[in-house]
């Protein structure tokens, strides 16, 4: 039988079966012979198409492999054969027939019939060998994932790491919630956000930066524990390791500090990448994951990066050498800088890059950590760390403030912040600071990147690997 429909496109195809279950029930058959069962029905993409004669031979893909069609004239007639081979590389067929295997071993299905599904209007680039441009890869994901099995794998590497986390925090005792993307003030992070306007009620709006405000109202509302899998933007530069739009597991916990949040995370991180290498068993062979994760102060990462021990000088409330010890080292500061942002960029831009990790960098100055408790031992620091992999913060993590008073305070000295002329300073949110004065219970919270944890754990170059379509800049 010929094709039907040819110059249509049909609403659907019944498959019986997938390439890989052809394979797993068929490995053993004889070459040269025929299966006994009934006819199966297949559908997937033409990747080849080889014309001999009174026969045509096609490599159809689906999302598991591969399986040979063979059209005979004895079988389709001639009309049929030549029908078949007029196909083109590209096309999605659907195919019925019985199962076989060539005299050479190759399992294959005998057409009896077949049926355009959707013909592929475009020529193929370079023969099926995939898109050797990298950013064109980026552009035209569609192609990409019909040429690069690598590729499909990391869309597979990602469901799995998704179904890890809720895994996790569903056996953790976690409440998976949603909360806006659009928010009237833009909070809960040291970023520069996107801004839009609304039309209908006349105002400005911000894509969210983090979804941390809004999870901490539901912990004042009595959920104890919540999470969200988002999708967070922010309006900053594009890098290898930095997209504006991006994924980010945010969770909180009631009446827990940051130690037994960063044991969670460490939970976590060990969770995903046991799912990650179900996927992608050669994804990072140089990546160690040996819990318990190390941790550390920053003082000892800038002393072991740089030789140079600030601990005593801080202590003592020594700002002046905070400055005067980055300028030694070349490091770029604002003078108008108040001491503990020096002391953070002092960190980023020596030490942070050397930590190969995992590593927790427990304790920021207060000055950078808007929304968290003030340490309990180091002065002008708050509880929070950073879970450090390969010289990339992955994981910030708090001992959440939960004073409404000190809140404010702390919202106050980032709103001069931002009058001076730093556009990523916290704007004060009064909304969240009368939910606060109700009273939210002491709490840990983290923000893990879900992008970048992927990045290191496939072993990929780049973030926008992991990013199905990562933002670039307009062609031309």
């Amino acid at each position: 039988m010929a094709s039907e429909n040819r110059d249509v496109y049909p609403y659907g195809y019944r498959r019986t079966a997938t390439t890989e279950e052809l394979r797993a029930r068929w490995k053993a058959l004889e070459p040269g012979t025929e299966a006994p069962d009934d006819p199966v029905r297949v559908a997937g993409r033409l990747r080849t198409l080889r014309r001999h004669g009174k026969v045509a031979f096609a490599d159809l893909e689906d999302v598991t492999g591969e399986v040979q069609l063979f059209a005979h004239m004895d079988v389709l007639g001639s009309e049929g054969v030549a029908e078949f081979g007029g196909l083109s590389v590209g096309d999605i067929v659907g195919a019925e027939g019985r199962v076989m295997k060539t005299r050479r071993g190759e399992l294959s299905v005998k057409v009896a019939s077949f049926t355009l599904l959707a013909p592929c209007r475009r020529p193929m680039p370079e023969k099926w060998h995939g898109l050797t441009d990298v950013e064109g890869r980026y552009r035209q994901r569609h192609l990409d994932l019909i040429f690069n099995p690598q590729s499909r794998r990391l869309v597979e590497t990602r469901a799995a790491a998704n179904a890890s986390i809720r895994r996790v925090m569903q056996s953790e005792g976690f409440l998976e919630v949603e909360t806006p993307l659009l928010h009237a003030i833009a909070g809960g992070a040291v970023a520069r956000p996107f801004s839009t306007h609304y039309n209908a009620l006349d105002i400005e709006l911000y894509l969210r930066i983090a979804p941390e405000l809004h999870l901490k109202r539901l912990l004042i509302g009595g959920l104890e524990k919540v999470y969200e899998l988002n999708r967070s933007f922010r309006n900053e530069g594009v890098s290898a390791r930095h997209n504006p739009e991006f994924t980010m597991l945010e969770a909180y916990e009631a009446y827990v500090d940051y130690n037994r949040t960063m044991s969670l995370v460490e939970s976590l991180v060990m969770a995903i990448a046991r799912a990650v290498r179900e996927v992608m068993p050669d994804g990072a062979p140089d990546l160690e994951l040996h819990p318990p994760f190390a941790r550390i102060t920053m003082f000892d990462a800038i002393a072991e990066a740089t030789g140079l021990d600030l601990t005593e000088a801080w202590s003592e409330g020594r700002w002046d050498k905070v400055g005067e010890e980055a300028e030694a080292l070349g490091v770029r500061v604002d003078p108008a800088w108040p001491p503990g942002k020096v002391l953070a960029e002092i960190y980023e831009s020596r030490a942070e890059r050397q930590l190969t990790g995992p590593v927790f960098v427990a304790g920021f100055p207060k000055d950078v950590s808007p929304l968290a408790k003030d340490h309990r031992t180091i002065p002008e620091f708050t509880e929070h760390a950073d879970l450090v992999m390969k010289g990339v913060e992955i994981a910030p993590i708090y001992s959440e403030l939960n004073d409404p008073a000190e809140q404010r305070r702390r919202f106050q000295a980032q709103a001069a912040a931002r009058a001076a002329g730093d556009e990523e300073a916290t704007l004060p949110d009064e909304d969240f600071l009368e939910a606060l004065a109700y009273g939210m219970p002491p709490a840990g919270g983290f923000g893990l990147g879900i992008d970048r944890l992927l990045m290191f754990l496939t072993d990929t170059p780049s973030i926008r690997e992991v990013i199905l379509w990562p933002t670039l800049k307009p062609e031309g």
